[in-house]
């Protein structure tokens, strides 16, 4: 689908995105997704296996005072709105790394988080005149509006032909 309309939303996931829609300094926010406590703990049985976020009674006497979510599973539910919100399939080229992941405070099951994307840089690549280069700086918050999560990411996005 093309983006037609002028009111087509930047974050619409059926917009088609270039690098040169990506602006330095854009703030984007993504959207927000509930924590399921029993997918969170699915999660960590399988992925991240830690006192803190598989045992209940455990958990209750450590650090936390109760099962938090792993950060792992915290990145995954951040991943699709920006797969689908920020990135666009016609465009978007893979990502040659992240240059920073922090896990500032802990997840619990039925916290709503908010993902928001703030564009820090564009520029073409020196390299590949057909692509650039953008670096944004991603934030998980919750309801209480207290940062749980960032991400620096770089992502390798398509010019328009």
């Amino acid at each position: 689908m093309t983006d037609t309309a002028p009111d087509f939303a930047f974050t619409s996931p059926d917009r088609d995105r270039y690098f040169e829609d990506y602006e330095a300094g854009a703030v984007h926010v993504l959207g927000q997704v509930r924590v399921d406590g029993a997918k969170m703990l699915a999660f960590s049985q399988e992925f991240d296996p830690q006192d803190i976020h598989i045992d209940a009674s455990k958990a209750a006497s450590g650090p936390f005072r109760g099962l938090i979510a792993s950060g792992w599973y915290t990145t995954s539910l951040m991943m699709p709105f920006l797969a689908r919100n920020f990135l666009s399939n016609v465009s978007s080229l893979a990502s040659p790394g992240i240059d920073g992941l922090r896990w500032l405070a802990p997840v619990r099951a039925d916290d709503t988080l908010t993902i928001r994307v703030t564009i820090i840089e564009t520029r073409l690549s020196a390299s590949k005149p057909d692509r650039g280069i953008v670096r944004t700086l991603i934030e998980v918050i919750n309801q209480d509006d207290i940062l749980v999560m960032d991400i620096k990411g770089v992502n390798l996005v398509a010019c328009r032909k």
